[in-house]
């Protein structure tokens, strides 16, 4: 491995990240030697995050959830880690889901609420015709707790409860981001996450996000048994 391979390794494995030789190789073969090296990691950092994790990290049996990671008998458990996890879905469980339907298709409409009163909003600045910031806020307000499912890089899936608030987790959370998880606690299949043991990275896969934004409200609707 040269130098310039090494320094991006060591950039990646400092966020909890390890590439694997393919996923390194390939980036390598597009990277200008004169291009800045600060600006070659940021580049490395932000196509990893943007990389479905099952194709692009290495696997060995500390990153990955062990194969019983679902035996719900199991009362409790630390895994040490690290272990790199991708987003696939999240939900707020601190609010309900009706209230959740109403708040986004009140977005829908171009309305939002103040105190006892509802009040139309403008498009946003840019003319795009999507809702406003404010809207947006409203839609995606709460503190959680969340619920989240995981997906390691063996794609294993496990759901996650946030035990107290994680910094970066949240409704504006976009689907695909990367969490760092370290001596975590696994309560019978159920990941808990706490800032203590959980490092969120960033991140985002666009064909997950879209397709997470664009079911959101069928599921809640579901979930709340207003399904049409």
């Amino acid at each position: 491995m040269d130098r310039l391979a090494q320094e991006i390794t060591a950039h990646l494995a400092s966020k909890g990240l390890h590439p694997t030789h393919d996923w390194l190789s390939n980036f390598m073969s597009t990277v200008r030697q004169s291009t800045a090296l600060a600006a070659i990691k940021q580049t490395a950092l932000f196509r990893l995050l943007a990389s479905d994790i099952t194709q692009s990290l290495r696997r060995s049996q500390s990153s990955m959830f062990p194969g019983d990671i679902l035996n719900g008998t199991i009362k409790e458990r630390v895994l040490p880690g690290p272990i790199v996890v991708q987003v696939i879905e999240i939900e707020d469980i601190g609010r309900s889901c009706w209230s959740q339907v109403e708040a986004l298709e009140a977005a829908e409409r171009g309305e939002m609420t103040k105190g006892r009163e509802v009040i139309r909003v403008v498009p946003d600045e840019q003319g795009t015709g999507g809702p406003t910031q404010t809207a947006a806020d409203e839609v995606n307000a709460g503190n959680g707790p969340h619920k989240l499912l995981l997906m390691d890089v063996s794609g294993t899936r496990v759901y996650a409860l946030e035990l107290f608030a994680v910094n970066g987790i949240g409704l504006r959370i976009n689907i695909g981001a990367k969490l760092v998880l370290r001596n975590v606690v696994v309560a019978r299949g159920l990941v808990l996450l706490e800032p203590k043991t959980t490092t969120f990275v960033g991140g985002k896969i666009d064909a997950l996000h879209k397709a997470w934004i664009e079911g959101r409200k069928e599921r809640l609707k579901a979930a709340a048994g207003m399904a049409n």
